[in-house]
């Protein structure tokens, strides 16, 4: 759910290409014929699942992708656009199952194209993902296993790109102002007019205030890594690996949207899952010990970051629902999409600080300490 790289969330342009423009564009670019071809919902990009016909000669059937059309704020943006398309290279070759881009007609990565209607000539980075196959968490029953299984990912991706990935363009993810990176839920003050004035409000302003007084002083001491920075419930893709219905076990089969990468804390990632995770439960308090466990299955946290974790998942929560009420207030005709998070994040956060950080912490706590002498449940 990226929204340019500072904290403007609102200077995009997003792309609105039509299909026929599209199928246009792959054949020019990319040199493939498409074949099919349906929009898939986004945040503030446009994209498109795609199945393009084989060249002739090549053998019978159909390939499938993903056309990434990044809006025209992050768009002017293109070694951000390439660290993360390289990131997910990399993830690819070290088994993660992360998409890899199709290259264009010169060899390229990706490449700035016009299109769309609308005043100006606005540009937009074009790539085309492998697609992956697989179900979004947001659609499946989910059970501990899988809450498990995300915790142990968050930190096995942070960790390989944190110690592998090397490309020049890494630089680029030092992202000071971003609005969606953990550090930055002070820049909420901002924006949060989009509320109103309610008890919702109250309730992030008082996460506002408690972040800056008890996480922002202690950051320095958080251990620091490159985040994904989104590994919520529709950015993850499973399948089942077992035959049983009534306890299905899941594994992840994709990892989508890598738009909100930037340097911060191994703690942040395992909050945003958390978060995100919480929402996709029936019984969302207890999500944190599950996906706590699977995390420091791969890194133990520290006292310091253990301590910090109620109030960045309240953070987090917070940045998703003051983001999308400020987003949709600009682009109401995208407002169901965007305020997804909103149907249920209010009632979890308020919930939250209803049982009391004491409580909560000690629930997530003790689940993810009864996994220490044995498999995820």
């Amino acid at each position: 759910m990226s929204s340019g790289n500072d904290c403007r969330p609102q200077t995009f342009t997003k792309p609105a290409l039509g299909e026929k423009e599209v199928t246009e564009l792959v054949d020019r670019v990319f040199g493939l014929k498409v074949s099919w071809i349906r929009p898939l919902p986004s945040y503030d990009d446009q994209n498109f699942h795609v199945r393009v016909s084989r060249n002739k000669g090549a053998a019978e059937g159909a390939d499938e992708y993903v056309l990434k059309i990044t809006n025209s704020e992050d768009s002017q943006e293109p070694d951000l656009i390439e660290a993360q398309t390289q990131a997910m290279m990399l993830l690819s070759a070290e088994g993660f199952p992360a998409a890899t881009p199709y290259p264009t007609k010169d060899g390229n990565i990706m490449s700035l194209e016009s299109g769309g209607s609308g005043p100006g000539n606005k540009k937009y980075m074009v790539r085309l993902l492998t697609y992956l196959p697989g179900t979004p968490v947001a659609k499946i029953a989910t059970n501990t296993q899988i809450f498990y299984e995300i915790g142990k990912l968050a930190a096995s991706l942070d960790k390989a790109l944190s110690e592998k990935f090397h490309h020049p363009s890494v630089k680029s993810l030092h992202r000071g102002q971003f609005i969606w990176n953990l550090a930055n839920v002070p820049l909420l003050d901002r924006y949060i007019y989009a509320l109103g004035q309610n008890k919702y409000r109250d309730v992030v302003q008082h996460v506002i205030e408690q972040f800056k007084g008890k996480v922002i002083p202690k950051l320095s001491s958080f251990r620091a890594c490159i985040n994904h920075g989104d590994l919520n419930d529709h950015n993850i893709l499973v399948d089942s690996s077992s035959a049983s219905l009534e306890n299905p076990q899941y594994r992840v089969s994709g990892i989508l949207d890598f738009s909100d990468m930037s340097y911060g804390c191994y703690v942040f990632e395992v909050a945003i899952a958390i978060m995100y995770m919480m929402i996709e439960s029936p019984d969302p308090l207890s999500v944190g010990g599950h996906v706590l466990a699977g995390f420091e299955s791969v890194l133990p946290l520290t006292e310091e970051e253990r301590g910090a974790l109620f109030l960045l998942v309240s953070g987090r929560f917070s940045q998703s629902l003051v983001i999308a009420a400020h987003t949709a207030l600009r682009y109401p005709e995208n407002k169901e999409y965007l305020m997804i998070t909103a149907k249920s994040g209010w009632k979890h956060l308020m919930k939250m600080f209803e049982v009391g950080q004491e409580a909560v912490e000690k629930a997530w706590f003790e689940t993810a300490g009864a996994y220490t002498n044995r498999a995820p449940a």
